[in-house]
């Protein structure tokens, strides 16, 4: 037994990459041991990172990153807040995004966007809930969680070339027989966004144990926390410290002057619109999730097994009243709320004799001679409509069968095949359609219009936020939506096991292997009403989201090996380890993924590791077939704005080759709310993207400190043909210059810029290109640093004592978009440039903590510590303009406190304080970042903004 406990330590193949950073647990066993002499024989097992299952290679498995009493401790409501808050792991899209949320919650393992990782439930693929194919984080069943296992640094010749950055397997619990209820109940201190879970799981054995069946139902619910009710973003900042609202806001600006009631006229802005407070620091979500498992042995060498789940998620979003976003109007004369001085200035604007307006003004309908419109740039804030809302609801269900067994004593097998839907749907209420905002100004009277179709009611601009009646709210303000929907097929088949009964060269365990072959297909569409596809269609939305579809399949081949080569000679043991996959895509050809490494333990308790990884990832669906459209970009400034241009002849040079008119220039005005226009869309011409990455580490578990366990591995990881969109300063820069450079007329990035026909700024409608972000082959992603982590578990007078601390050091994390863009640096960085994916802050240092206390006839006290380095803006921009304390945002530190009483043992109550010291975010401004990580004046998903909250679990079984 001795050689066997030995090879559980020098056996970690380093497919893992290993993340570190693991949350602690209360009574955490160290990852690494070495087993007693007369322990039983562990059990095969497969375990993340392989598909080897000697039992003696078990450490192959990543660290233990997050357990079942992790899930308890934590009064988790969903999957996405077991993963978010390791070091390593940067927020995607979850509960704390609400302007850009698609109602799902993902996975960003490194930062390296979320397509770029697979989230795998026991070891096989989950049907993708978005056209990106990411999986949603809410289908998961958290009651049936018995571990999560995040190997981050590359897995792709073992899962497929997407995982890239890594994967995270979600292991449910296998054979549970019982029945087990939880239930968990929390607030926040300020009385608002209550969490509620409640799930319960029954599970029976049958014919003597040859069988097992398992049903877990589940709910959750969670309410809403909006920004107006935290002090941090009651109001919106720009970056210079200003309180700035959008100037789509009431009264009604016509191309830039603003309606004064008590004159009747046009004046310049007077009044702006505080947006903030309408929006969703926490969106609300229900959930109710079905998962059932079944298996049964028809002979020793037989077993069947089948697994189904289901999930109906609905996520609402919240923003401020829709409106009338600076889009160009045919504005009749005619109109009756028009005034005369309103329309005598928009005749002087357009040139038009004061007969002539006179006689427009006098015309009775669209046929009269005298009839004319003029293109009008209108900003209305709609707040006769009520709050813009976003509903998401998501079905989804997934079935697995397959047999299982051992073909001889040496050799296992699995073949399965699982196939998955999602339908994600989305209705879009209080926002309004402009064309029957068009429809309505071509009004006969106050109560007619001249095309009185579909129920047409005129709409009044020309009041103060209650003139528009609520007939032509009723008219313009219809509901539009699509609904997205994915389908996943695969077929697998495995055999893995020993090539001989005893070992190779000096050592005595045999090699382990595994090869198999995996067929997936891949099928996605939206399909929108007419409304929500057309550009420009429905206000407020940025793109519109017309509807399309496409497909693609793969063939697989996929081999591993490790092949123990000394044990307990001159080194105490060394292994060698090897994969491959060959891999068919309809879309983009043959492509192979391989990865190759070992690990030396010159002796017992220290090991070290090391592995090489080639990956090859194919282009998603949205990436091929995505229609070019126009939608919306984070920019602060816009260099042709204001008097600028006016004092710089190539600047407004630049600014009217893109479109702005001369008359424009010096009166441009600033981007709308922080946004710009920009186009893009998927390129059916992609090719694949190639990942090169390896990790070194080390291992100690000195026999002499049991209970200890210490681990450390640097990674690397660079993609390159990386397929990425520029970012918005790649366009900006080059053309207008940057850290104090001349612009460059000849610079083909200004080529990259479509400017409104009418004022030359870069919204509007679809008349407006804004920034041309085109997706390409040409982007270079890098990332590397170092996870570590130390557990020690010793044992007390009054039960125990667990220490667990993990850290990850990022030494870069770089993008070029082009080779000719700028190679950004964005470790411990912040801006709208650092945001690759999803505008996320990765720090330089991250780390938690936990200590725990094991108390004999009681339960546990844990108190957990998590630490956020300080980050700075983006350290190659300028900052002029930019506030001193906006600049930086220093290190943050959290605390929570859980205490667990076992109230017999078969009831135990968790009672959780999270943010003990109730620390606030930090401000920076809602225009230094994206809109939809950078919201509320900080950072939603990085930064505690719900304040210091309350939570109690219990825990009953049978």
């Amino acid at each position: 037994m001795r050689m066997q406990s030995k090879l559980k330590l020098a056996a970690a193949p380093l497919a893992l990459g290993v993340a570190l950073g693991a949350q602690p647990v209360f009574a955490q066993d160290a990852d690494v041991t070495v087993a007693d002499e007369e322990q039983t024989p562990p059990t095969a097992i497969i375990v993340t990172g392989s598909r080897i299952s000697n039992p003696n290679l078990e450490q192959s498995s990543p660290i233990q990153l997050v357990t079942s009493e992790d899930i308890g401790i934590q009064q988790v409501t969903n999957a996405e807040e077991l993963l978010v808050d390791l070091p390593g792991v940067v927020p995607g899209f979850g509960n704390n995004v609400n302007n850009g949320s698609g109602g799902f919650s993902a996975l960003n393992l490194r930062g390296l966007g979320t397509n770029r990782n697979l989230v795998l439930v026991d070891g096989t693929r989950v049907v993708p809930s978005t056209l990106t194919s990411t999986t949603d984080l809410n289908i998961i069943p958290v009651a049936l969680v018995e571990r999560v296992e995040v190997v981050t640094g590359g897995a792709s010749s073992v899962y497929g070339a997407d995982a890239i950055a890594g994967v995270a397997n979600f292991i449910l619990k296998d054979d549970f027989v019982g029945a087990e209820f939880s239930g968990t109940a929390g607030i926040n201190e300020r009385g608002d966004g209550e969490r509620v879970r409640a799930d319960i799981t029954l599970g029976a054995g049958f014919d003597d144990g040859r069988g097992n069946a398992t049903l877990s139902l589940g709910y959750q619910n969670v309410a809403s926390v909006l920004q107006g009710d935290r002090d941090v973003s009651k109001n919106t900042f720009f970056v210079g410290g200003q309180e700035i609202g959008s100037g789509t806001s009431v009264p009604t600006r016509l191309n830039g002057d603003q309606y004064d009631p008590d004159t009747g006229e046009l004046v310049p802005t007077y009044n702006t619109f505080n947006f903030a407070p309408f929006n969703y620091f926490q969106t609300p979500l229900e959930r109710f999730n079905v998962f059932a498992t079944a298996n049964y042995e028809v002979s020793p060498g037989v077993e069947f097994y089948t697994k189904g789940m289901f999930t109906k998620a609905k996520v609402q979003l919240q923003l401020a009243p829709s409106g009338l976003f600076g889009d160009t109007y045919d504005f009749p004369l005619n109109n009756p709320f028009l005034t005369d001085a309103i329309r005598d200035q928009l005749c002087a604007d357009n040139e038009i004799d004061p007969a002539t307006c006179v006689a427009a003004g006098n015309a009775t309908d669209p046929t009269d001679d005298a009839y004319l419109e003029v293109p009008t740039i209108i900003n209305r804030r709609l707040v006769e409509q009520g709050n813009r809302q976003r509903d998401f609801t998501t079905n989804q269900f997934q079935v697995w069968a397959g047999v299982r067994g051992g073909l001889t004593d040496l050799l296992d097998y699995d073949v399965y095949a699982t196939y998955g839907e999602s339908d994600r749907s989305q209705s879009n209420i209080n926002w309004g359609l402009k064309s029957r905002v068009q429809q309505a100004l071509r009004a006969n009277d106050a109560t007619t219009c001249s095309d009185p179709s579909n129920g047409c009611s005129p709409i009044n601009l020309f009041g103060d936020g209650r003139s528009i009646s609520p007939e032509a709210v009723a008219f313009f303000g219809q509901p539009a939506g699509n609904t997205v929907s994915t389908s996943l097929a695969v077929v697998s088949g495995s055999i893995s096991g020993d090539l001989t009964e005893t070992g190779f060269l000096a050592a005595e365990t045999p090699i382990g292997f595994a090869i198999g072959a995996e067929y997936r297909d891949y099928g996605a569409s939206q399909l929108s009403d007419v409304s929500f596809g057309t550009q420009d269609e429905v206000l407020g939305t940025g793109a519109p989201s017309p509807s399309y579809s496409g497909g693609y399949n793969v063939k697989e081949l996929f081999g591993e090996v490790i092949v123990p080569l000394v044990e307990n000679s001159f080194v105490y043991g060394a292994t060698l380890e090897a994969g491959i996959r060959v891999s068919d895509y309809s879309n983009t050809g043959t492509s192979v993924t391989w990865k190759a490494g070992g690990s030396i333990e010159p002796f017992e308790g220290f090991v070290f590791r090391g592995i090489y990884q080639r990956a090859v990832r194919s282009p998603n669906i949205s990436e091929l077939f995505l229609p070019t459209t126009t939608g919306l970009a984070t920019l602060a400034v816009d260099p042709c704005e204001g008097a600028a241009p006016t004092t710089n002849a190539t600047l407004a040079s630049i600014c009217q080759a893109q479109g702005a008119p001369a008359s424009s220039i010096g009166s441009i005005p600033s981007p709308s709310a922080g946004q710009v226009n920009a186009t893009s869309g998927g390129n059916p011409n992609l090719d694949v993207e190639t990942a090169k990455s390896y990790t070194l580490g080390v291992i100690f578990t000195p026999n002499a400190v049991p209970g200890l366990a210490f681990t450390a591995d640097y990674y690397s990881i660079k993609v390159e043909d990386a397929i990425t969109n520029p970012t918005t300063n790649d366009i900006i820069d080059p053309c207008f210059g940057a850290g104090g450079t001349s612009p460059d007329a000849s610079s083909p990035a200004c080529d990259l810029i479509g400017r409104n026909p009418l004022n030359g700024s870069l919204n509007g409608g679809g008349d407006t290109l804004g920034l041309v972000l085109a997706l390409s082959n040409q982007g270079t992603i890098e990332t590397s640093g170092v996870d570590a982590r130390l557990t020690y578990d010793m044992p007390t007078g009054f039960g125990g004592l667990g220490f667990d601390f993990g850290v990850n050091w990022v030494d870069e994390i770089k993008f070029q978009a082009s080779p000719t863009s700028i190679n950004r640096e964005c470790v411990g960085q912040y801006s709208s440039n650092c945001s690759f994916f999803n505008g996320e802050i990765v720090p330089e240092w991250s780390a938690n903590g936990r200590v725990t206390a094991n108390l004999d006839d009681f339960g546990a006290v844990s108190l957990r510590w998590r630490w956020i380095d300080g980050v700075n803006y983006e350290e190659i921009l300028s900052t002029a303009g930019v506030l001193e304390e906006y600049q930086s945002i220093p290190g943050y530190h959290y605390f929570d406190l859980n205490v667990r009483a076992d109230v017999d043992e078969r009831m135990s109550l968790t009672f959780g304080v999270f943010n003990i010291f109730d620390k606030e975010p930090p401000s920076v401004s809602s225009f230094i970042g994206t809109s939809a990580q950078n919201s509320g004046n900080t950072y939603p998903s990085t930064y505690d903004v719900l304040g210091r909250r309350y939570s109690v679990t219990a825990n009953i079984s049978f």
